[in-house]
């Protein structure tokens, strides 16, 4: 490195900025309060049915409305302040929270209620997802977006690391009803930091909503560096995500496990993941984008074979690691690179198309390999998804390959 030359910056550059200092913070305490919730919500469904139906929709419930309202969010995000479209989702989120507590306290809460409670607070996660995100360049200055990316990754696996073990231990103490509480408190400090938040912001040019979806999608389609970037992300989400939808069944069957093995699983997985996004920035620069996902890519493919093949725990456990690492090597690279290459007016639509394809191809994978897992087994489907993410590394590497550093970049 020359004498002219900055150094890279570090991974906690971000911090430097108060702003998204102190909005880290209270993301990371309302992240906690969402992975203890659901784990409430999850063992409430138990003691209210016997459906297996009813209780998989409440880990479905989340994410279906980002699938399906994803895209009309991202209009929303540049149609309007997106501080202000955070602090209406947040406080949508914290009254529906507040709601749920009080019913389940008073003992009327049924299966189907829950439900809907569930598909509530997925809506708001929904629409506060692309603003959320579109406002981070607000937050840092460019050099140190995808440290800023990479930190805001790192305080959700730290969330889903802890958290399902804090909303055990809590359960099994206070009861359900004294969880869904301590979620509905956690948006608090997130609206308060919001509400003391007052970035400069060019007021945004309206558009009419069909208009505005059109728009994003038209330059999606029409930029090929974004093109492949989501023909990467579909590719990867379709494979990876028969993991962490098989793994209670893994846990179950193979090893047979308790939910507390279930838990070490998911601590691991969200472990590897915090300790790749501390050094992914620097591997992407040294490497570049496209090495980075491809090397992730086999890598899951590769921790998917002691998964599929042994039924002890250690491996597991070590493949969780590593398979969270390549997790968020891979999502983070993928979301950087649509950072830098969608114009600021349809920031929000650009990255609520990258979800929804990402989630969608999620949502089928977790549903095809779960009918191979019924057809054949458990190992035949964990073996499919591997064989699918050594294919599509190997293939789409030539047929879609990812950005080089200038190549549609918009942000310096």
């Amino acid at each position: 490195m020359s004498p002219d030359t900055p150094a890279p910056p570090s991974a906690f550059a971000p911090f430097r900025y108060p702003a998204f200092r102190a909005i880290w913070i209270a993301n990371l305490a309302s992240n906690m309060g969402s992975m203890i919730q659901s784990v409430a919500a999850a063992w409430l469904m138990t003691e209210l049915t016997s459906s297996h139906l009813l209780i998989a929709l409440v880990q479905a419930g989340t994410t279906i409305p980002v699938m399906l309202l994803g895209v009309f969010a991202g209009a929303i995000a540049d149609n309007f302040d997106r501080r202000r479209v955070m602090l209406a989702a947040q406080t949508g989120m914290l009254i529906v929270s507040a709601a749920l507590t009080l019913i389940t306290y008073m003992g009327a809460i049924t299966p189907l209620t829950l439900l809907f409670f569930t598909l509530a607070v997925g809506c708001g996660t929904a629409l506060n997802g692309p603003a959320w995100q579109a406002s981070v360049r607000l937050q840092v200055g460019p050099r140190d977006l995808p440290q800023a990316i990479a930190l805001n990754t790192i305080a959700f696996n730290l969330a889903r690391s802890v958290g399902p073990a804090l909303g055990g231990i809590l359960i099994s103490i206070v009861g359900t009803a004294a969880a869904f509480g301590l979620n509905a408190l956690s948006y608090i400090a997130l609206i308060v930091v919001l509400l003391r938040w007052h970035p400069e912001t060019v007021p945004p040019r309206r558009t009419p909503m069909l208009t505005a979806i059109v728009a994003g999608l038209r330059f999606c389609a029409q930029s090929d560096p974004v093109r492949r970037v989501l023909i990467r992300g579909f590719a990867f989400g379709l494979g990876a995500a028969g993991f962490q939808a098989l793994l209670p069944s893994l846990v179950r069957d193979r090893l047979h496990g308790t939910e507390i093995i279930y838990g070490l699983c998911l601590a691991a997985f969200g472990a590897g993941s915090i300790f790749a996004a501390l050094w992914i920035g620097a591997a992407r620069r040294r490497w570049g984008s496209d090495r980075v996902v491809t090397v992730a890519s086999l890598v899951f493919a590769a921790a998917m074979l002691p998964v599929a093949l042994t039924a002890s725990l250690p491996p597991t456990i070590l493949a969780a690691f590593v398979a969270g690492g390549a997790w968020v090597s891979t999502l983070t690279t993928l979301n950087v690179a649509m950072q830098l290459r969608s114009p600021e007016e349809i920031l929000g639509r650009c990255l609520s198309i990258y979800q929804a394809v990402t989630f969608g191809a999620m949502a089928l994978g977790a549903y095809t390999l779960g009918l191979v897992a019924d057809l054949a087994s458990l190992p035949a489907a964990i073996l499919g998804s591997a064989g699918w993410l050594l294919l599509t590394a190997l293939v789409l590497r030539f047929v879609a390959p990812m950005p080089q550093r200038d190549e549609g970049r918009i942000m310096p």
